[in-house]
C-alpha cells in the first residue's frame, strides 16, 4: 500500500488555518515531485496522507535527509512570511507517496498530530 506522510513543526504554534495551508503545500508538492505511476497509483487507492509531530526545524532537516538517503521524494516547505511567519520559515515536510513501509521505516515512530 502507498501513504504520504507529513511532518508538522509543532514549536511554531501555528493558527489552524495556517497549519492547513502549510500541510497542503508539502502534501501537494512532495505529490508532484513523485514519479507518475506511484503518484497515479495513490491516488486511485484513495491517497492516503498521515500527518505527524515534529519537534522543530532540526528534526524536519533530519528527517528530509533520512528520506533523501532512502530514496524518498519530499518537499520541505518555507513559508513565504506574508502573514504569521517570518519569510523563509520551514513549516513542513511531505514524503512520498511511497510504499507505507519504505515511509515507515523514517517516520514510524512519530506521534501523530
Amino acid at each position: 500500500m502507498l501513504k504520504q506522510v507529513i511532518l508538522v513543526r509543532q514549536d511554531l504554534k501555528m493558527g489552524k488555518g495556517k497549519l492547513a495551508a502549510q500541510v497542503a503545500h508539502a502534501s501537494l508538492n512532495a505529490a508532484l515531485k513523485s514519479d507518475k505511476k506511484v503518484l497515479s497509483s495513490w491516488l486511485a487507492d484513495g491517497g492516503k496522507k498521515v500527518v505527524l509531530k515534529a519537534a522543530g526545524e532540526k528534526e524536519l532537516v533530519e528527517f528530509k535527509k533520512a528520506a533523501e538517503k532512502a530514496k524518498l521524494r519530499n518537499d520541505l516547505v518555507r513559508d513565504a512570511g506574508h502573514t504569521q511567519l517570518l519569510p523563509g520559515t520551514l513549516t513542513c515536510l511531505g514524503i512520498g507517496p511511497d510504499s507505507e513501509e519504505k515511509i515507515d521505516r523514517i517516520t514510524g515512530k512519530l506521534p501523530m498530530l
